[in-house]
Formats: structure tokens, C-alpha cells, sequence
């Protein structure tokens, strides 16, 4: 096995136990026998794929949460708890995927939780996630359940709202399939009154351990100053409480282009495995905002802007999204950031739109300046950090139409280069992933008269908008056929988008 430890300064210890352990004189040996466990079934990279996840889970506090046996031994008796992740379930009935005593890491006999990796499929992520859930019952907490208006018990165990990367659900509920898992504040399993809060009981004097040291200060007047080197900087830190904030002090040289992107500490694509949910904030040297940076359906931040010479202040927060509340969403992060100074600022206008029709992403832009551009290239990204190139060099045209391979969202922006070797970048344009269900659908895309008609399957909202990206016009679609007067429209093509259910379509339109 990996020795692996998450902070091995802490006195406190979650020790993951996955090569085998025969378990005698605790409370589960009610029979009297030993219960000897086998291995995990678990490889090398599973073993540190795991960690990664649970180390994550409990990177706000004070604890280490290791593979070394030698630090477990090390801890105090009451300040220790042992996972023993195994395929040897029959002993308790192959009925769980997992079992814990509560509020047993302070009983100081070492009695151990357990976690069924053969009834788990062997899956990583749902081994990491049973582990966290199974270690915060041995800190005292009971499982987040969820209710009615009645105070009549829906399920026991919460799972959650959403999908894709923000999906969200409760460690102490079930996130097997949720992107991001968090410690939860709500009704738990004994009553829908009985509200609680799990950070606070994982922090709480009884446990002993409470939460790590905060690394940076939250105020301007205690900001951390970060110096660039090769016109670059790099950072990490933490952010170990929901009212914590990470403030950092930088200075332009110039005046030139300032790119961030600010991660969340993930262990893959789609900051799998993360806790945060990033925003950034950019204040200029009076501490005047500037701008907030929280793409909605990422946990990653970017920014990309023209600044002036001078001083400049971010702030780091978690923040919460459509899905997932704000309470906690904590753990690490990386600031990685860029300068480039002698660029000119933007052209007077380059602007990029983005329509999505089906499976179809179409695109339109406008680009208007003095200088001849050389080059025009659509880039994509699915994170927000890295872009790709997703055409060749259309600088004949100011339009592009492909099928994307990828049925994530996608984010797009052009790239422009002129002829004299300035880059320039558009806006960014988000086009989400398509999902099948039912949606209005235009009967025509082909008019000559001012009548559009759609059928709904119920209430949605339309719009009609032309290529510079204006609304003509707006209304509301009702179950059935519906006849929209578009109004004086001239000869041309136009989108019409429909939204709904926190969905939206766009179709393409030609009036002759």
C-alpha cells in the first residue's frame, strides 16, 4: 500500500486500512469469535484514488487522514479511528455497503467502522464516498434524511439534486451519483426538527480535533502579497470555513492582459472529488470591485481582462450554486496566473454567438477594427482552463456550424490574430449538454409570412432573435399548437430559442 497522508502534523487520525486486519475484543465481536477481514481488492492506483477523495472531504479540519498504520498508532486512543475497507461482509449480512458506531472515534478502544469494497463493485469513487460517510457517523453524525411539509420521512438517506459537475448531494445522505458531495446542514434521520449541522460536529469540543489553522487572511489590510515570476504566479491554499475568504495583493507592471484560472483540488476531469465551488473576486488598488468570476455550471473560476498598471486584489470564497447550498463548500485550491503586457486592448468590437439547435452548436460573429486579422480560429473547453481548437482558419467567414463529439457543456471563445501578430479574444460563450425529453418544437424552419408555428408539449417561454444576438420578440407557449405573430420581421435569418424547466433549445429561422 501508498503511504499516503493528507496532514501529518494533525494529532488526529482517520487511518484507511485496506491490505486485510483481524478484528477481536471490540464492540462488534458480540459473538465472541474474531471477524477477520480480507484485503480491499483494491490496486495501487485505487488505493490513492480513494485517498485523494477522503483526504478532500476532510481538508477543512485538523485531522490526517492516512495510510500509514505507524501514525495511527501514534494518536491519541481517543483522538484515532481505523476504516477497514474489505470484501469480508457476510459477517454483518452483505446488506450494507458499510457500518460505524456512532460517535466511536472517541471511545479510545479502537473499535473500527467498516466499508464493503466487493459489495461496492470495487468503484473508487463509491469506496471514497461510503468511507467519509461511515468515518463522520464514528464523528457523532447521524444520516441527512429528507421529509415532507407533513414531517413524514421521504428516505433516510438524501440524494441530493442535479447533474453534471454541480451536481450535489449530502456525505451523510448518498452521492454515489453526484459530482459534488458535501457535508450537510439539515433534518437528520431522527426527526425532520433535528437539524444538523455537520461541520459543527465534526469540529466540536467532543471530538477534539476542530478545524486546521486558516493560511491566508480575508481582509485587505492583511492581504498576502504575490510576486510574478516570468510574468507568471502560482498559488494554493485552503479555505477551511464557510465565512473564511483567501485575499491576495498583486501588481500590473503595465498595462496588459490578466489571466487567472483558479481550481478547485480535484483527482480528475470535471474537478471530480471536489468540495469548492470557486468564485473570485478582483478589486482594483482603492478596493473598488471590479468583477466577480463564478461561472454557474463550473466549480473552476477563470478571468480574462485588460487591466491598467497598478495594484490589484483577489479574494478566493467557496460559494454555493443552483444545486448545492453555500454551507460547505471548502477544501483546497490552485491559483495559476498569467501577465502579457504590450497587447492592445480589445478591438472596438468582437463579439461571439453561440445558438444551440439539437445536438448542433452555431456560431456567429461580428469582428469590426482597423486592423487586418490573418486568422480566426473557434476554441472549446470543458474545464474553462484548457482550450482547443475546434476549426481551422476561417478568415473568410463569420460563421461556423459542427456536431460537438463531447455531450458535456462546452464553453466557447474566438480567437482572432492580425497581421502585425496581436491576439485578440471574444466573449465567452457557454453551450450546454443536450439532453433528450420532451421541448417545443418549431414546424417550419422555413417562413413567408409574419406566423411562426410550434407545438409545446407545455408552458415554455420563446424568444426570436436576429444574428447581432437582439430579441425581436418574446411570449409564452402554451400545451399544444401555438401561432406566434414574429411582427414586421424583415427578409433573413433569425434563432428562435425556447426555455423551460431550466432547459432552452434554439432552432434556426429563415424569413423570405
Amino acid at each position: 500500500m501508498p503511504v499516503l497522508n493528507s496532514y501529518p502534523s494533525a494529532n488526529a487520525v482517520i487511518f484507511l486500512d485496506f491490505d486485510g486486519n483481524t478484528v477481536d475484543g471490540t464492540s462488534w465481536n458480540w459473538r465472541g469469535s474474531p471477524i477477520v477481514c480480507a484485503v480491499s481488492g483494491l490496486n495501487t492506483e485505487q488505493v490513492t484514488h480513494v485517498f485523494n477523495r477522503v483526504a478532500e472531504d476532510y481538508r477543512p479540519f485538523n485531522i490526517n487522514i492516512t495510510t500509514d498504520l505507524t501514525k495511527f498508532l501514534a494518536a491519541p486512543l481517543d483522538k484515532r479511528m481505523r476504516v477497514i475497507i474489505t470484501t469480508t461482509s457476510g459477517w454483518y449480512g452483505n446488506t450494507a455497503s458499510g457500518v460505524a458506531f456512532i460517535g466511536s472515534f472517541t471511545s479510545g478502544d479502537d473499535t473500527p467502522c467498516f466499508v464493503f469494497s466487493g459489495l461496492l463493485g470495487y468503484d473508487s469513487k463509491k469506496i471514497a464516498e461510503a468511507i467519509s460517510h461511515e468515518s463522520g457517523h464514528t464523528l457523532g453524525l447521524y444520516h441527512q434524511s429528507q421529509y415532507d411539509a407533513s414531517c413524514n420521512k421521504i428516505t433516510e438517506y438524501n440524494a441530493g439534486q442535479g447533474t453534471g459537475e454541480i451536481g450535489w448531494a449530502p456525505i451523510m445522505g448518498v452521492g454515489y451519483s453526484r459530482n459534488f458531495t458535501l457535508w450537510g446542514n439539515g433534518p437528520n434521520s431522527l426527526g425532520c426538527a433535528n437539524y444538523q449541522s455537520d461541520l459543527a460536529i465534526i469540529s466540536s469540543y467532543q471530538n477534539g480535533f476542530g478545524y486546521r489553522a486558516d493560511d491566508y487572511e480575508n481582509t485587505f489590510d492583511k492581504t498576502t502579497p504575490i510576486l510574478f515570476s516570468d510574468n507568471q504566479f502560482a498559488v494554493k491554499g485552503v479555505i477551511e470555513q464557510n465565512i473564511d475568504g483567501d485575499m491576495f495583493r498583486f501588481n500590473m507592471p503595465k498595462r496588459g492582459r490578466f489571466q487567472l484560472n483558479a481550481i478547485p483540488y480535484n483527482v480528475g476531469t470535471g474537478n471530480a472529488g471536489s468540495n469548492l465551488d470557486l468564485q473570485i473576486t478582483l478589486y482594483n488598488g482603492s478596493q473598488n470591485l471590479l468583477n466577480i468570476y463564478n461561472p454557474g455550471a463550473l466549480l473552476n473560476s477563470f478571468a480574462d481582462t485588460i487591466l491598467k498598471q497598478g495594484n490589484y486584489y483577489l479574494k478566493v470564497e467557496g460559494k454555493g450554486n443552483v444545486y448545492a447550498p453555500a454551507y460547505a463548500s471548502l477544501g483546497a485550491y490552485s491559483l495559476i496566473a498569467s501577465i502579457e503586457t504590450g497587447i492592445r486592448l480589445k478591438l472596438p468590437r468582437l463579439k461571439l454567438i453561440g445558438l444551440q439547435s439539437g445536438d448542433i452548436h452555431q456560431f456567429n460573429w461580428i469582428i469590426e477594427g482597423d486592423e487586418k486579422m490573418v486568422q480566426q480560429v473557434l476554441e472549446a473547453s470543458v474545464d474553462g482552463n484548457d482550450f482547443i481548437e475546434v476549426s481551422q482558419n476561417i478568415i473568410d467567414t463569420r460563421s461556423y456550424v459542427y456536431h460537438p463529439v463531447l455531450t458535456t457543456n462546452i464553453q466557447y471563445r474566438l480567437k482572432v490574430i492580425s497581421v502585425d501578430g496581436h491576439r485578440y479574444f471574444s466573449n465567452s460563450v457557454m453551450l450546454k449538454k443536450n439532453e433528450d425529453g420532451p421541448r417545443p418544437i418549431l414546424l417550419g424552419n422555413l417562413i413567408r409570412s409574419n406566423t411562426v408555428t410550434v407545438s409545446s408539449p407545455g408552458n415554455y417561454n420563446y424568444f426570436i432573435i436576429d444574428f447581432n444576438g437582439k430579441i425581436i420578440i418574446q411570449g409564452h407557449l402554451t400545451n399544444g399548437i401555438n401561432y406566434i405573430n414574429a411582427g414586421n420581421i424583415i427578409n433573413g435569418m433569425y434563432m428562435i430559442r425556447f426555455t423551460g424547466n431550466d432547459k432552452q433549445w434554439n432552432d434556426k429561422l429563415l424569413r423570405q
